[in-house]
């Protein structure tokens, strides 16, 4: 096994890692145990009680987090006419349609979101085995296939993560910076784990969620306890 560098093994030092910590509690920790050099992203990993391999248990979506990801988003817009102006208006980074699918298929691809315009499809369905693969396709169901091009670029770069199971059934995602306030990150991670709850598959039996971890990019993960991340039942 490979050895932990001392800054690890000084953090693990300040954590149970057979605990399941309260979730306002593990932000605290974790936050207290991100020493690195640079504002290092907080991470929620969910394992669930699914087989993405089949189709009826799949879990995909997007969640607008409160307090937005603290990331830099780059959005690409395909579009065109009056929706060019729309997009670069609500901050687009890349706007095009035929020259920007040149592009993509060339290699340059300096995007972390593809928004297109629902005349566009034609032309960006043909990027599918590039963009695909990347998690960049747009898509109906995430509202990165809209007409509203400027809404859905406000919503990226305010703070929307989209999410997606793995074929083991952990779905993560980063939900704020370690510079962000405690309350703001455990609002955060709290929007991100009740998007995950209302997106349960229909073909999903038994125990839906099944762990929850938290870390931060270069420090030690917490196991949090489930009732402690759930979202307040409704009145």
């Amino acid at each position: 096994m490979a050895k932990l560098g001392k800054r690890l093994t000084d953090a693990y030092k300040t954590v149970d890692r057979d605990a399941f910590y309260p979730l306002e509690q593990a932000v605290t920790l974790v936050k207290g145990a991100a020493k690195a050099k640079f504002d290092e992203t907080i991470e929620i990993a969910m394992n669930l009680g699914i087989d993405p391999r089949h189709a009826d248990q799949m879990v995909r979506g997007v969640v607008n987090l409160p307090n937005g990801t603290g990331k830099t988003v780059r959005v690409a817009v395909f579009a065109r006419g009056a929706k060019v102006d729309e997009a670069l208006a609500a901050g687009a980074d890349v706007v095009g349609g035929d020259d920007l699918a040149e592009q993509i298929l060339a290699g340059n691809i300096n995007f972390d979101r593809c928004i297109a315009s629902p005349d566009m499809m034609g032309v960006v369905g043909k990027l599918g085995k590039v963009l695909g693969p990347r998690g960049l396709m747009p898509n109906p169901k995430l509202g990165t296939v809209t007409p509203d091009v400027a809404g859905a670029v406000k919503a990226a770069k305010a703070g929307a993560v989209e999410f997606r199971a793995e074929k083991t059934g952990i779905v993560h995602a980063g939900v704020g910076k370690v510079s962000f306030s405690e309350e703001a990150l455990v609002q955060n991670i709290r929007a991100f784990v009740d998007a995950i709850t209302r997106a349960k598959p229909a073909g999903a039996k038994g125990q839906y969620v099944l762990k929850v971890s938290l870390s931060s990019t270069m420090g030690p993960g917490l196991k949090l306890d489930l009732a402690s991340v759930s979202a307040p039942a409704a009145a």
